[in-house]
């Protein structure tokens, strides 16, 4: 579970997941203080980080020779649509099977999974 606090300070939020806090801000021409990600920052980041962990998951357990793995992810929208754009970069000695199991395995990681299944968002007062 997420909690998100903020006071009166604009829009700087204190969010704890668990034993972990984070902040959560909003830029300066739009009111806050700029001194963390934004709210679609940080999905930008749950996906870019769940793709590549779920990469090295599956490239060390078939003892594939993956060095590094970079992932970048960027939303953007489109009419009615919301895009994310995400570049996977791999370092290492991979033939075009692997490379193509890898791109698989990207689009199966638990982030992309929950974004591209129908979302429904039920909301009530505490």
């Amino acid at each position: 579970m997420a909690k998100a606090v903020i006071g009166k300070e604009h829009y700087k939020t204190i969010v704890s997941i668990g034993n972990h806090s984070v902040f959560v801000d909003e830029p300066t021409d739009s009111g806050g203080t700029d001194e963390a990600a934004t709210p679609s920052e940080y999905l930008e980041v749950s996906l870019a980080s769940c793709t590549a962990i779920t990469l090295r998951m599956y490239a060390d357990r078939k003892g594939w020779p993956v060095e590094k793995i970079s992932v970048e992810v960027v939303i953007t929208k489109e009419d009615k649509r919301t895009l994310f754009e995400r570049k996977i970069l791999l370092e290492g000695e991979l033939g075009e099977e692997q490379r193509s199991r890898l791109l698989q395995i990207a689009n199966s990681c638990p982030v992309h999974k929950l974004l591209t299944n129908p979302i429904e968002v039920n909301t009530s007062f505490a």
